[in-house]
Parts: C-alpha cells; structure tokens; sequence
C-alpha cells in the first residue's frame, strides 16, 4: 500500500524534478516511479504510481496540490445547484496516460510480477469533492448527504459509472488485479453507509467485474466490514484496528482478505516490527486468501529496509 512515495529516495530525486499531477499524466515517470519499489523491495505485485483524484478533474472538479496542504479543490460541490457543471467523460480518452502507462509497465513487469491498479470509491472522491481537500469531521459531506439526499445519490451514481468504467479501462489496459480505495468511509455509520454508499459501490463492481480480482479497501471500516462484502469485492481490506482473524470473521470467511499491519510498526525497533507481522500472520493461520499488507499506506518517514525486512521475512514465514 502506497509502495512507492516519499519514503524512498529514488521518488524523492523525481518529485524533486516534477510535480505529483505531472508524474501521474506522464507514462514512462509513472513506469519509473511504479517499477521503484519492485526493484528495491521484492514484493509481490507492482502497484500502478497515480493518484485517486484524477477523475475528478475531466469530470468537472479541477484541483490542486498545494505544498503542505495536499489536494485542493477550488470550487466544491455543495449542492444539487452545483451538480450542472459536472459532465459524463470516456476515461479510455480522459484518463489516457494511465492506461498508456499500464500497457508499458505490463511490458516491464511481463514475466516477473502482476500489476495491481486503482481508484477511489465514490464516497471518498465525493468528500475531496465536497469538503474541498482534506477533512477530519467530514461535515460539509454529511451536510450534502442528510440535507439533499437525491443530489447526493446524482452524484454519487455519477462517480460509480465513472470509476466503474475507468478501473474497467484499466483491467483491458493489462491491470491484473484491481483496489477500490474507501479510504474516508469510516466515518459513516453503519445505517448511513447502507442508505448512501452500498447502491452506488454495487453499481462500480457491477460495471468494473468480471475480468481481474476486485480489492474493497477502507479504512476505520471494522463496524462496516460485514457491509463492505455485501457492497462487492472479492478481496475485503482490513486495517489494523480489528485484529485479522476477528475481521476475517466479519467480513465472512468464504471471502480474501487484505492486511493488516500498522504503518507506524515500520517506525519501531525491528524486533517490535516483526513481532507484529508474526501475530498478523498467526491470526491468518495460513489459511488461503490472506494477502499480507499494511493496514494502510506506508508513512513517509518509514526507513525502506525496515520495509525490505517485512517483505522477506513474510517471504520466509509463508515460503510453501
């Protein structure tokens, strides 16, 4: 999760020449970046270098990244007034560098490791949408969704089709595996998340399905795992504030799960380290359909042979 980024400094020597939405919209940067933690970590798949807002932008919603803020977003969508200035787009022409860029990094990765792609969930996009950037109370969110509903559900059914054919594009680009990123939907109760996300995270799977494995990720997502499943996926991530085996039972055991070791656990003493990725690992009891994976993304101040040190020894551990 988050393989590549500030942690390592190969990215930092690129982000020191180019902008995160200029890598993201250049191909062979997005190759160079993407194939970084492949060649330094020895992990298991390769996963696509881009970043979740980009529909937003051929969609109506031009943002930003500003230094020490992160993405901003101008001109929110806080009403059902605001819904005519969104427009339907073809991402196989909109989003085109990233499908370009899948197809050279199956070339690069032809042989050796799978290709995972993503995107973001409608509920998280329309949260950047709507609060503008980043949130903690997620407030003018909620406001949209308890005070006009039906412009909500227009909205939110607008990103399902879109995401849904945008991670459909990627999947005939070459991706061979697919994560929906409900980073922010753990906010919601379990009622909310039923009346305002389930339908339209039903309508993304049902329009990205069927041709690579599909992973369903949030996070603070423990009280909603069993609803996550009935959303779609078959790969359900868990965070590390339920332990695996717990959430395992949530999620339902005939489904795979994805977890779920604390990013901050990188920052400890190594001993400490592995001791949290052995408990991780016990709790799987070696079941199959456990992808061993970070909680969430790895933090920036994390040392990579910290992260090198989890890749083998999980290797080590589950060799077969």
């Amino acid at each position: 999760m988050r393989q590549a980024g500030r942690y390592m400094p190969e990215y930092r020597a690129v982000r020191e020449r180019h902008d995160l939405l200029e890598i993201c919209r250049t191909p062979e940067l997005v190759v160079e970046v993407t194939l970084q933690p492949v060649r330094a970590l020895g992990v298991d798949a390769g996963i696509l270098f881009s970043d979740l807002l980009l529909p937003l932008a051929p969609l109506g919603i031009p943002f930003r990244f500003a230094a020490g803020e992160g993405p901003v977003v101008d001109a929110p969508v806080r009403g059902g007034d605001d819904l005519a200035r969104l427009r339907r787009f073809d991402p196989r022409e909109e989003l085109r560098p990233v499908l370009d860029a899948i197809r050279l990094l199956r070339r690069e990765l032809e042989g050796k490791v799978p290709l995972i792609g993503f995107a973001g969930a409608p509920f998280t996009l329309a949260s950047y949408a709507v609060e503008g950037g980043r949130s903690t109370q997620f407030a003018a969110t909620k406001a949209f969704m308890y005070s006009e509903p039906r412009a909500w559900h227009a909205l939110a059914a607008l990103l399902a089709e879109v995401v849904g054919d945008y991670l459909r594009a990627q999947a005939e680009a070459g991706a061979q595996a697919l994560q929906v990123f409900d980073s922010w939907v753990g906010v919601l109760d379990a009622p909310d998340y039923r009346e305002f996300v389930l339908p339209h995270l039903r309508t993304l799977f049902a329009r990205a399905g069927g041709l690579v494995p599909l992973i369903h990720f949030g996070t603070g997502t423990s009280h909603l795992l069993a609803l996550q499943r009935e959303a779609g996926g078959d790969v359900i991530g868990i965070d590390w504030r339920i332990g695996l085996d717990e959430g395992w039972r949530a999620a339902g055991e005939d489904v795979a799960v994805q977890g779920n070791l604390e990013p901050a656990a990188l920052l400890g003493t190594r001993e400490r380290l592995l001791a949290r990725v052995d408990d991780v690992l016990a709790r799987a009891g070696g079941r199959a359909g456990h992808i061993f994976n970070l909680g969430h993304g790895i933090l920036p101040a994390t040392p990579v042979e910290n992260v090198k040190a989890v890749v083998d020894h999980v290797h080590a551990r589950t060799a077969r």
